[in-house]
């Protein structure tokens, strides 16, 4: 009689005893991740990461000189970037996933290989929250430097039309009075209707010697002077975009180089057009200068991206790295 009661009693103490062993075993087993020390090395790594970057745009800053011959060249500046923004991940993704995987609460009754994942894991996002991080602080300087390649390749026609407006600036200010009173050249469309107007000076010498009422006249020689320019200057304006200048307008303009230069008719014409040659000529330097411009810009902005790339993946690559080792030294 008295082996029923043993048996019920052991069975009874068997039950009230399981759901201290599975409590105590649920609280060895915390979560798998442990985001305080992963913010911890995150923070870490992005404080080390933007001090390293101020401490390099400082020296390379230090090293550039806007003096010809003084100073590294442009592609010394940029390998020692590259090699910079690399060595810098190397650092801080390093430094921030030692410490996510070192600070990291110890996980329990875990296979060696779950250990080792969670490890890698934690390293990696270390560097995600790091790299946000450091994005957001640098949002400026990051967007500078991926938009500029995207600005430069759009913007090739718009240097162009750039180029075209500084080459043909000055075409309005030379129509003013303030070009006829302070003599400025009116820019490079300014100089090159000049140019048409130019006199030979024994002509000029004898002109003025058979004139007597220059004094008089003067005023409306001027005001002509400013006036034909300013007509000459669109008429060239308006011709530049299809670099043809019709022959009613080359002969036109011819006359209005004959009666102000004493030339004849046909050099006239042969000056108006050689002249407008050369401004095409200008134009069409300008327009390569502006193209290539663009393409170096474009270029360049496009090799800065590719090394950030491949400097974040390897900056991923290491943090997740160091978070093992790490953590095997957080378990010893």
């Amino acid at each position: 009689m008295a082996l029923p009661n043993v048996t019920a009693t052991d069975e009874l103490g068997r039950a009230r005893a399981l759901p201290n062993v599975n409590s105590d075993h649920s609280r060895a087993d915390p979560s798998a991740v442990s985001w305080g020390a992963i913010v911890a090395g995150a923070t870490a790594a992005a404080a080390l990461s933007l001090i390293l970057l101020m401490l390099g745009t400082g020296l390379g800053l230090s090293s550039v000189s806007p003096w010809a011959h003084n100073g590294i060249s442009a592609t010394a500046l940029g390998v020692s970037t590259i090699l910079w923004v690399t060595g810098t991940q190397l650092v801080a993704s390093g430094m921030g996933g030692y410490l996510a995987g070192r600070l990291r609460t110890k996980w329990v009754a875990v296979h060696t290989d779950e250990v080792y994942f969670r490890d890698t894991a934690h390293g990696f996002l270390a560097w995600a929250v790091a790299s946000l991080a450091t994005a957001t602080l640098l949002t400026s300087v990051i967007g500078s430097i991926i938009s500029g390649g995207i600005q430069a390749g759009a913007s090739v026609a718009g240097g162009v039309a750039t180029a075209a407006t500084a080459v043909t600036a000055g075409a309005t200010s030379a129509a003013g009075a303030e070009m006829a009173k302070s003599g400025s050249d009116g820019g490079s469309m300014g100089y090159f209707v000049d140019s048409l107007f130019r006199k030979d000076m024994s002509t000029a010498a004898v002109a003025s010697a058979s004139t007597g009422s220059g004094d008089r006249s003067g005023g409306a020689a001027e005001q002509t002077s400013v006036v034909s320019s300013s007509e000459v200057a669109r008429i060239f304006m308006n011709t530049l975009r299809t670099g043809v200048l019709p022959p009613e307008d080359v002969r036109y303009v011819g006359q209005v180089v004959s009666q102000r230069t004493g030339l004849t008719q046909q050099n006239a014409e042969k000056r108006v057009s050689d002249t407008y040659a050369r401004l095409q000529t200008k134009l069409h330097d300008a327009e390569i200068v502006a193209k290539d411009a663009a393409d170096k810009g474009r270029k360049a902005s496009a090799y800065v991206t590719l090394w950030l790339f491949i400097s974040l993946l390897i900056g991923a690559f290491v943090a997740s790295l160091a978070a093992t080792y790490g953590g095997r030294r957080r378990d010893f």
